[in-house]
Parts: C-alpha cells; structure tokens; sequence
C-alpha cells in the first residue's frame, strides 16, 4: 500500500481502488455515497488486502 494510494483513499476514496476491479470500484462508491468515513474505510480495507 502506497502512500499515494493512502492519500487518495482519503480524498477521493473510489479513485483509489481503480486497480482492485470494478466491484470493489462499485462498493466503495457506495459507501462513499452513504457517507466520506465508510467510503474510506473501505477503501483502506481493500487496499490493505494482500490479493
């Protein structure tokens, strides 16, 4: 997990997931759409997962 990556899971956290797919691209949105602290988390979380 890149700082980078990190960055952009806080600003912006779908755009930080474009290389995980597009369903994990899809979810984040979601949260992101229920409120900027899911949508990070998410983010975070997928990023962190080694696969």
């Amino acid at each position: 997990m890149s700082l980078l990556r990190v960055l952009l899971a806080i600003l912006f956290p779908p755009l930080s997931v474009l290389g995980k797919g597009c369903g994990s691209v899809i979810i984040v949105f979601l949260l992101t759409l229920c409120g900027w602290v899911p949508g990070v988390i998410g983010a975070l979380v997928i990023l962190n997962n080694p696969d």
